[in-house]
């Protein structure tokens, strides 16, 4: 049995695969679509045809339903496993040997039709089937285009809040690096809370730049190494709601802005800058809490050295239900007198000043 035949005269840039099990019909429709501007392969072992498929691109397919050793809808329902575009016309040698039409909508075929001496009727449906390929192709253009722009206009504005990062980080000495340990520790805490892969990221980058606001304090707040007034801590509270502005132009920032705006929330509603309590802070802004204020324990501070490590789980404990969300706390609890190697890893990455 002669497995395919092959025709690369100039065509229209279409490439059809039929697969028939009768030579004949294969040779028909070689030289009918040949002259039809086709690049043609003709297949007559179906079992070949899948493999042929697999490596090789065509935009359509027309495939007899009654075959050995594989019938129609098998062949298809092999290819569905790995190409789910390839566009299929069936032929049947008689409307009342056609697959069920459930059958032809699960597996996405396009279209039947009876085979006849003649292919007007094919043709018809093969033209109108090419028109459907190039719309497709052209939206899967336009819509590859769209999203490399915005891939690069992500990128772009990512790295304009990356300048304004490093800018805050270069003029307050704790801040350096602070951020960094934040995100690490919140992705830390959100694995162990069995969180998605976008909701890790989410905490990634919200923690990245949860302190971004501080571009709007003035340097005399954010560099005095005595205790504040009362009006330089209003100042620097501000902060969140500054930050939240900064990022709300850029819709890429939109679920990272809650951890942006509300990380300084208290579980016990005393926490600004909206007095949120309990479940009403945002889950990731939660998170991120524990994070920072851990952070801001381990630190050097001009006032005091890094807290031990047992006074800083402590504190932790002390505040859960009051400043943390006790789950979150207790996960993070854990982390600490459990792993935390973990943790040392993080700071050994980004040093603490």
């Amino acid at each position: 049995m002669r497995k395919n035949m092959q025709d690369r005269s100039s065509s229209n840039g279409y490439k059809i695969i039929a697969v028939d099990d009768e030579e004949g019909i294969v040779d028909s429709l070689s030289i009918f679509l040949k002259r039809s501007g086709y690049d043609f392969t003709g297949v007559t072992n179906p079992q070949d045809a899948i493999e042929l498929v697999k490596k090789e691109h065509f935009d359509l397919m027309i495939l007899d339903f009654m075959m050995y050793p594989l019938h129609g809808d098998q062949v298809v329902e092999e290819i569905r496993k790995f190409n789910k575009d390839l566009y299929i016309l069936l032929l049947t040698g008689h409307k009342d040997l056609a697959p069920p039409l459930e059958t032809i909508r699960r597996l996405d075929i396009q279209g039947y039709c009876e085979k006849s001496d003649k292919f007007d009727q094919l043709l018809l449906l093969i033209e109108s089937g090419i028109k459907s390929i190039s719309q497709m192709n052209e939206i899967k253009r336009i819509n590859e285009e769209l999203s490399e722009a915005n891939d690069e206009l992500e990128k772009a504005y990512m790295e304009s809040i990356e300048t304004l990062r490093y800018t805050v980080e270069a003029k307050d000495p704790y801040t350096r690096g602070h951020s960094d340990r934040v995100s690490s520790y919140s992705v830390l805490i959100g694995q162990k809370l069995g969180l998605s892969e976008d909701d890790l990221r989410i905490l990634r980058i919200g923690g990245l730049f949860h302190d971004i606001g501080k571009i709007g304090i003035p340097d005399s707040i954010l560099l005095k190494e005595s205790k504040l007034s009362d009006d330089e801590y209003s100042q620097i509270k501000n902060h969140p709601s500054i930050g939240e502005h900064i990022l709300s132009n850029a819709t890429i920032f939109k679920d990272m802005i809650p951890i942006v705006k509300h990380h300084h929330e208290r579980f016990d509603g005393r926490g600004y800058p909206s007095q949120l309590e309990g479940n009403n802070i945002p889950y990731m802004a939660r998170i991120s809490a524990v994070a920072d204020t851990f952070d801001a324990m381990t630190s050097k501070r001009s006032y005091r050295d890094p807290l031990p490590l047992e006074v800083v789980i402590n504190e932790i404990k002390k505040c859960s239900g009051t400043q943390f969300d006790p789950e979150i706390a207790q996960t993070f609890i854990n982390i600490l007198e459990n792993e935390y190697e973990k943790i040392e890893e993080i700071q050994k990455k980004f040093p603490i000043n």
